[in-house]
């Protein structure tokens, strides 16, 4: 247990080596603006947001598919987004109400109202 008290307060109480000892010098500020200058010169403009999605596409849902097939789509997406739903992330919280929302307008369209 001494072993582990003195290996802790060695690592939290700094190095063996004596404080008198110089750091290496700090770079140039002329060096670091001109590094900061590259940086923002090269920054990607922001694209535009991408056009809302419509319901069938956020689903994965196509014309094409049986009903059976759309309703176990429905299904797993209903379970993964529901838990989403009481996420603490305000982000997840935001997108899986969307993604419920667009998952109940589906199952309106292919299977009636609720």
């Amino acid at each position: 247990m001494f072993k582990i008290l003195k290996s802790l307060s060695k690592s939290l109480g700094g190095s063996s080596k004596p404080a008198t000892e110089a750091k290496a010098p700090a770079k140039p500020a002329a060096k670091e603006s001109s590094l900061l200058d590259k940086v923002n010169k090269s920054a990607p403009v922001p694209a535009k947001a991408a056009p809302p999605k419509s319901p069938e596409e956020l689903c994965g849902i196509t014309p094409k598919m049986p009903k059976d097939e759309i309703k176990a789509q429905l299904k797993m997406l209903f379970r993964r987004y529901n838990r989403s739903a009481s996420s603490l992330d305000a982000k997840l919280r935001g997108e899986a109400d969307q993604m419920l929302d667009a998952i109940v307008q589906m199952r309106e369209k292919h299977f009636g109202e609720i």
